[in-house]
């Protein structure tokens, strides 16, 4: 019988495991999860936190003996796999329960080890980082039990402005404080002025350029100077990849700890596969690496690995547009394709708008900002970026499409949009992206 081991049971790993069995009923599946939850909605957390998901059985989409009497196949948390021999093929696996070190043998090997959060190592009680289930139950158990009123929230990215986002509708006073003044770096830097807005509409205390130094007790010291009491501190300053127990294998990392692979997901050993927040792979319209640690790319490469396993090869990644987008308060933040700093790789010009979300007489108009890189010599988009109280999201996502089949911006002027008042304009602000670049 073959025997499929997946490391990791969070999106990717209970996700490839759930989409083999669908095609393949008789392969032993076992996978192997150091933490306590499998199965839960990660992007879910901070809403769960803000109390916009109600319930925390709503974020727990499994547990083991649910998957197993659902799929047949076995999930053992608290096991954590240490090291890999491709040559015996086998996995040494820590048992925490048991508190045991056993081998175990595989024919194929699916890695979805995720990240972990970065820290500042502030030696606090009070201090905690947001990346998993037991995170969550810690911060709400927290918050609870020492009647929380004012947070710190350190760093600026998409955990950063959801927590400061869901502890203020909580009604939780939350403080940002953010090492630049560059704010959701996977937006172009000037469009983030809506962020400091929101932000100052709500009187939320932020600093920039500003840094924790130590925290003692309940007071923190900024190397500003300042000292200020809080109550709870969450860091949200970024992910370093889950990587050191494949060190010990043959499998290639690349000099940040992640696991490149090719089309079908496989590394460099062909009956390992590797997916999730832990690979690196390519853009699909530009010809360049990308890590695109997001759920769409886990949830793909779970399904065309299976596809892989069941003896289907024509079935291949074409790579990542890295569709992206973040709610704060108010208003959308939305973009695909390069980076704002991969931009520099190209020789490109930019196009943008600023209009109505839909038509100017009818009620509840917002303004939406639509930006538009492309490549000079092929007029092919680069990279598109949104920002609006309406809209955002309907436009990337079209852009997305028009990417995925390598539209120049010149055919903008041809998107058919569903026009009605309440939803658009006859020439949408997309349209006018393609008319603008005429000029250009």
């Amino acid at each position: 019988m073959n025997k499929i081991i997946v490391v990791g049971a969070v999106a990717g790993g209970a996700t490839v495991a759930s989409q083999i069995r669908r095609l393949d009923q008789e392969s032993e599946i076992i996978v192997f999860e150091k933490d306590r939850d499998m199965s839960f909605a990660n992007c879910a957390l901070p809403y769960y936190l803000g109390k916009v998901v109600a319930s925390r059985d709503q974020i727990l989409e499994a547990t083991p003996e649910s998957f197993y009497d659902a799929k047949q196949i076995v999930v053992k948390p608290y096991h954590e796999v240490t090291s890999i021999n491709d040559t015996s093929q086998t996995i040494t696996v820590y048992d925490y329960t048991q508190d045991k070190t056993f081998e175990e043998r595989y024919d194929t090997l699916i890695l979805s080890p995720g990240c972990s959060a970065n820290t500042l190592n502030l030696n606090s009680d009070m201090t905690f980082t947001l990346r998993n289930m037991e995170d969550t139950d810690a911060i709400e158990d927290f918050i609870e039990a020492n009647q929380v009123k004012k947070a710190l929230v350190i760093g600026a990215g998409y955990i950063g402005l959801e927590i400061i986002d869901n502890l203020y509708e909580r009604g939780i006073a939350p403080t940002l404080v953010h090492r630049s003044t560059h704010l959701n770096k996977l937006m172009d830097e000037d469009m983030n002025q809506p962020i400091i807005d929101e932000i100052e509409k709500r009187h939320i205390d932020y600093r920039l350029n500003e840094q924790v130094s130590k925290v003692i007790g309940n007071e923190v010291h900024f190397k500003s100077g300042k000292v200020e009491d809080y109550d709870l501190i969450i860091e949200g300053i970024g992910v370093k990849p889950n990587s050191a127990f494949i060190e010990s294998s043959n499998v290639i990392l690349d000099d940040k700890g992640y696991v490149p692979v090719n089309d079908q997901f496989q590394t460099n050993i062909p009956n390992i596969y590797a997916l999730g927040d832990i690979i690196t792979s390519h853009y699909r319209h530009v010809d360049l690496n990308a890590h695109i640690p997001l759920a769409w790319g886990a949830h793909r490469g779970a399904s065309i690995i299976a596809e892989q396993l069941a003896g289907d090869p024509s079935i291949q990644f074409k790579g990542y547009l890295g569709s992206n987008i973040v709610k704060f308060f108010d208003y959308t933040f939305a973009s695909v394709g390069v980076s704002p700093q991969e931009l520099s790789n190209f020789d490109y010009e930019t196009v943008e708008a600023k209009q109505g979300e839909h038509a100017g007489y009818y009620p509840g108009n917002t303004k939406l900002h639509l930006r538009i890189h492309f490549d000079k010599t092929n007029r092919r988009i680069l990279r598109a970026a949104a920002v609006g109280k309406k809209g955002a999201d309907k436009r990337i996502d079209v852009l997305s499409m028009a990417m995925m089949h390598k539209l120049t911006i010149d055919e903008l002027t041809e998107f058919e949009v569903a026009y009605a008042p309440p939803y658009s304009r006859p020439k949408d602000i997309i349209n006018m992206i393609g008319y603008k670049a005429r000029n250009k």
